[in-house]
């Protein structure tokens, strides 16, 4: 902040005024500019977190998937096969059915998440930007 000393009954210059209104606007805009940095760097933290979710969502979708295709593989072998074939209590087909589909259903949510989470970010609407437009409207056109 500018120091400015008054003198007894006197009143300030005009030069000391103006230069202290430009002091405090410099000092306003570099808060202002500090402040948008801040909340940028928090937005882009926020599309990192998303990435992350949409990532490892799509690859335990994708293995989930995996684990589906070979399911409906052997669902097809089991029927086809003659009564009584299979040397095991649970198919073949229902092992496979019972990890890929919990993966798929886990994967496709955290693809999900992760896609809504990226879809809400927008790192430039944030109160900083828009206080700074408006500082920025003023100190052009003198009014808001």
């Amino acid at each position: 902040m500018p120091t400015t000393e008054y003198q007894t009954g006197t009143e300030p210059s005009t030069a000391s005024l103006v230069t202290g209104i430009v002091d405090d606007l410099q000092n306003l805009v570099k808060q202002q500019v500090q402040l948008t940095r801040k909340e940028v760097t928090e937005e882009v933290h926020r599309a990192a977190q998303a990435a992350i979710f949409f990532v490892v969502g799509g690859a335990v979708l994708f293995f989930g998937m995996f684990f589906v295709g070979f399911m409906l593989v052997h669902l097809v072998h089991w029927l086809s096969a003659p009564t009584g074939s299979e040397p095991g209590s649970i198919p073949l087909w229902a092992c496979h059915a019972m990890v890929g589909v919990p993966l798929t259903i886990i994967g496709g949510i955290l693809t999900w998440l992760g896609r809504e989470k990226i879809a809400s970010i927008n790192p430039l609407d944030n109160p900083a930007t828009e206080a700074m437009k408006e500082n920025v409207r003023w100190a052009t056109n003198g009014k808001v």
